[in-house]
Order: C-alpha cells, then sequence, then structure tokens
C-alpha cells in the first residue's frame, strides 16, 4: 500500500490567528458612548412624566441683599439706599504733591556692603526696605546708622538718594 500525502487546508486556521479589529481604546468609546445615550434617554423621560421643561425662573432667581450678600428671597425695599451717580468715582483720585518735609524720610541702615557699593534702609514710618546705592550716599554710612534720604523710583522698585547721617 502506497501512502500519499494528504493536502490539509489551513486557511481556515490562519483567518483566525489576525489581529482583532476591536481595541480597548474603541471599546471603552464605544461603552461611554452608549452610556450617556442611556442617561440621555432616562432624563428625557423623567422630563415627560414630571411635565417640566427645565428649572422654574423663580428657582433661578438670585437677589443681593442690603449687605452685598447672594440670597435666594428678594430684598426689602424699606432698606433700599439712594445712589446719586454723580458721586460715584470710576478713576484714581490724583495724588497730592508731597511737600519737601514729607519727601524726607528718617530710616536706618539694616545692612550696608561696602565692598559690593549697595545696601538697605529700613524706614521707621513704614517699615519698609528701601534698596540704597554707593551712588545715593552724600557721605559713608554703616549698618545701624540713622539716617535722612528720599526716594526715587528706580527699575526694581524704591531706591534710597540724597542719604545723610543723622546728626545725634
Amino acid at each position: 500500500m502506497i501512502v500519499q500525502p494528504v493536502i490539509i487546508d489551513k486557511s481556515w486556521y490562519l483567518r483566525g490567528m489576525g489581529r482583532s479589529t476591536e481595541t480597548f481604546s474603541k471599546k471603552e468609546r464605544e461603552k461611554k458612548k452608549s452610556i450617556k445615550l442611556k442617561d440621555k434617554k432616562e432624563k428625557a423621560e423623567d422630563r415627560k412624566a414630571n411635565g417640566q421643561k427645565g428649572k422654574s425662573l423663580d428657582e433661578m432667581m438670585a437677589y443681593i441683599d442690603e449687605n452685598g450678600n447672594i440670597t435666594s428671597t428678594p430684598p426689602d425695599p424699606a432698606k433700599r439706599k439712594k445712589i446719586i451717580t454723580e458721586n460715584i468715582q470710576i478713576s484714581i483720585p490724583k495724588q497730592a504733591e508731597l511737600t519737601e518735609l514729607e519727601k524726607i524720610r528718617t530710616g536706618s541702615v539694616s545692612m550696608f556692603n561696602t565692598e559690593k557699593g549697595f545696601g538697605f534702609i529700613k524706614d521707621h514710618i513704614t517699615q519698609e526696605s528701601i534698596f540704597v546705592h554707593v551712588n545715593g550716599l552724600t557721605e559713608e554710612v554703616r549698618e545701624n546708622d540713622k539716617v535722612t534720604f528720599e526716594t526715587e523710583q528706580g527699575q526694581k522698585g524704591l531706591n534710597a538718594v540724597n542719604v545723610k547721617k543723622v546728626i545725634k
């Protein structure tokens, strides 16, 4: 007896081994889409059952009371204040010019580096630190010296100029 080789068609086997066209992210998107659709249908059915077409105007209304707080109750007309529109200032009022005495401030040198040529003066009135450069000094100063000075606007803030030691 002669044995003949049998040819088996394996194409059915190879077709099953191919990659799936549906990826995980596609399945997740489809799931989310179906959930949204389902929720939308439920809300529509609920609206039909209740006969409402959204919130009423009274539910959405908000009022401001005499203290400026938001409330759901309308304000009392007896507590209403009359405001004259001409008295409302929209712009910033001009700053009055400082007198010579107000321009001169007093303070103490909190830090001064003679090698680098700069330091800081702590103003006695405002307690702010004001930058001072060696070019703004009229005489040599050291830390903790009491000084008088004027200020001018610099690139990064106030700078002290015309710095003089206070004679005790």
